[in-house]
């Protein structure tokens, strides 16, 4: 559970060319596009211009994967910080989608049907071949909320994004699975509530 007192600042990082095709990225190492490094960039000022002086009282996260670190090196130089001032947490990981990574949402009904089928009859706990279930994602994805001690600012991703406010909202899983999670704004979370910006 994120500790009372706690603002949590959660970006997805900004889009890819996978993400124009809604092809499955999971834990694949993909770059932003031009239109993704414009997404962080007003992310960037737009956080900059809301934490002003405060900026100093933030940790500053992201995951790993390049995406994910770009966005943030945006954001801080946008910030006027240093780009490289942020810590990787593997945590904050994608949902690793195993073998529908590299394929395209539209057409795995016809390429892959029985494991689609599957998804859609339970899609908390399906599991890809050598993959994670979102249920494996939350259960990581908590121990960090529960870590977390000072305001953070995270960079992460589109099923991160939909697990950290399933758990800090109370959320159950149906109402998680349809979270939208847009690239070109970012989500200002406190216990028990969130706002868009």
């Amino acid at each position: 559970m994120l500790k009372d007192g706690i603002t949590l600042y959660f970006v997805r990082h900004g889009e890819t060319d996978w993400n124009a095709v809604r092809r499955y990225q999971g834990q694949t190492d993909t770059p932003l596009n031009d239109r993704g490094r414009a997404q962080a960039a007003r992310n960037g000022r737009e956080l900059g211009r809301i934490l002003g002086l405060d900026v100093a009282k933030f940790d500053f996260v992201a995951s790993p994967l390049t995406r994910t670190a770009d966005t943030m090196r945006i954001m801080r130089r946008e910030m006027g910080l240093d780009p490289e001032a942020f810590a990787r947490e593997d945590r904050l990981k994608e949902i690793n989608f195993g073998h529908w990574e590299g394929q395209i949402w539209d057409d795995l009904p016809n390429t892959d049907p029985e494991e689609f089928a599957a998804r859609k009859a339970s899609p908390y706990r399906w599991r890809p071949r050598n993959g994670e279930s979102y249920e494996d994602l939350g259960k990581r994805v908590e121990s960090w909320i529960a870590g977390l001690t000072r305001d953070t600012v995270a960079v992460s991703h589109g099923g991160v994004s939909r697990v950290v406010r399933g758990h800090i909202l109370g959320l159950d899983w149906d109402e998680i699975h349809t979270l939208d999670v847009p690239q070109d704004r970012f989500l200002r979370l406190r216990r028990g509530e969130q706002a868009w910006l």
